[in-house]
């Protein structure tokens, strides 16, 4: 009798523990299934804010132009630097910031067709080194990536990489100002999988951009990658949504946080290429 009480207790307990494991795997689906849903829902929302955006920004910029043209013939029939010329510079100074934003919304809502590659960061590393020097210089910060980046390979759209992570360290200049520093590097992940275009890997490549500026506040961080939010005055809010797109369009994520040391850090994870 007594074996097998100790029997049924013991086959009990096994049951038990299984009941909680199942338990917790199903408390962890539905946090997932909640979490692609909410992704989902920002999707629809986006894709039908952007074909919005779109079609203003076609019909925004047909009387733009002639604004534009209008204004600058004034400047060239004004002589002097009276009321009349300097309203025709307001005048098409306004133009050129309503362009860049039309041009934006209209890049933002586009379709992604991706050409992708195999490629070492090398190649996108040095042109977002090249883009980005005149914004350090103009305020006063300073830009470096860690060598050890440019020999990993990913697979990515180089050209629209070079854009996502412009955008990325160009933010970071801004953030860090004057006598602030921005600095990029790669590692790549061990154990995780990765999917572009219908590839399997093994791993991914993760890209972190940070800066030693003020940071983000707490109650910003989920924000900053909708469309039109920016807390700068002269920001136009779909810089860090582009990157979300371009990222989001190769099959990888991007995410951000604050750094324990002060300053923000945005993280890329991209799949990764195969080596030449």
């Amino acid at each position: 009798m007594g074996a097998i009480i100790s029997s049924y207790n013991e086959v009990t307990e096994r049951l038990k523990h299984a009941h909680e494991r199942l338990h917790d795997e199903v408390a962890g689906l539905r946090e997932e299934l909640r979490l692609k849903n909410a992704e989902l829902r920002r999707r629809e929302r986006l894709a039908a804010l952007g074909e919005m955006a779109a079609g203003l920004a076609h019909e925004i910029r047909n009387p733009l132009g002639g604004i534009a043209l209008s204004a600058s013939l004034i400047e060239k029939e004004v002589d002097g630097k009276g009321p009349a010329r300097a309203a025709a510079v307001r005048i098409s100074q306004g133009v050129r910031l309503l362009e860049r934003l039309v041009s934006e919304i209209l890049d933002f809502a586009q379709e992604y067709r991706l050409e992708c590659r195999d490629c070492r960061l090398g190649e996108i590393l040095g042109a977002v080194e090249d883009g980005a020097r005149s914004w350090a210089t103009e305020h006063g910060a300073t830009v470096a990536i860690e060598p050890s980046a440019f020999d990993l390979a990913v697979y990515c759209d180089p050209l629209r990489m070079r854009q996502a992570l412009l955008n990325l360290v160009i933010n970071g200049i801004q953030a860090a100002g004057d006598g602030g520093r921005v600095w990029l590097k790669a590692t790549a992940e061990e154990d995780a999988n990765g999917r572009a275009d219908g590839r399997d890997y093994s791993g991914g490549v993760l890209i972190e951009v940070m800066d030693d500026g003020p940071g983000i506040a707490g109650d910003l961080i989920d924000r900053i990658f909708n469309p039109f939010f920016t807390t700068r005055a002269t920001g136009t809010g779909l810089g860090l949504p582009i990157v979300h797109r371009i990222v989001e369009a190769h099959g990888g994520t991007v995410s951000a946080r604050n750094r324990e040391e002060g300053g923000a850090v945005f993280v890329v994870r991209l799949p990764p290429g195969q080596a030449d």
